[in-house]
């Protein structure tokens, strides 16, 4: 038997896996194909984008924030609210991680990478007054927050 343990992710829940090397059932099947398309994903090299000039990456603001709460937003079958402090201000920020983790809870207290001067955006009913930053997502991958190395002040730009 070949074993070895998996992420699968659906909209409703996480669940590890044991698959042998025939495939015993169709779960196993769907499962190893998830596997598959995601190996080729990581694989792929993405185009790169066409080349922008230093004064068009310096119109964008990203700082390191902190966040200070993670909550449901009503109605809506992916977005949290995240409070975020950036030091000498504070922002409601909109993200559409709830059916990508299975507890977006276990982000809250860590500093992550943001753009804080997007213009505000009204979805669902609410404001978000920027962007979070996560690597993976328009890759097909299971995203994961963009985060300094070691802890930074709040408010301290990238750049």
């Amino acid at each position: 038997m070949i074993a070895f343990e998996i992420e699968f992710r659906s909209p409703a829940r996480t669940r590890s896996e044991t698959l042998d090397k025939h495939g015993s059932n169709h779960l196993d099947v769907l499962i190893n194909l998830e596997v598959q398309r995601r190996v080729i994903m990581a694989l792929s090299v993405s185009p790169v984008k066409p080349s922008i000039t230093t004064e068009d990456l310096d119109k964008v603001d990203i700082r390191i924030g902190r966040i200070r709460l993670v909550e449901d937003v009503p109605k809506s079958e992916k977005l949290v609210r995240l409070t975020v402090d950036f030091g000498s201000f504070e922002r409601k920020i909109l993200s559409g991680m709830k059916k990508e983790r299975s507890n977006p809870a276990e982000i809250q207290g860590k500093q992550a990478l943001f753009v804080v001067n997007l213009a505000p955006r009204k979805i669902m009913g609410e404001i978000s007054e920027g962007m979070l930053f996560d690597i993976g997502f328009v890759d097909g991958l299971l995203p994961v927050l963009a985060v300094p190395e070691k802890e930074v002040p709040n408010g301290a730009r990238a750049g």
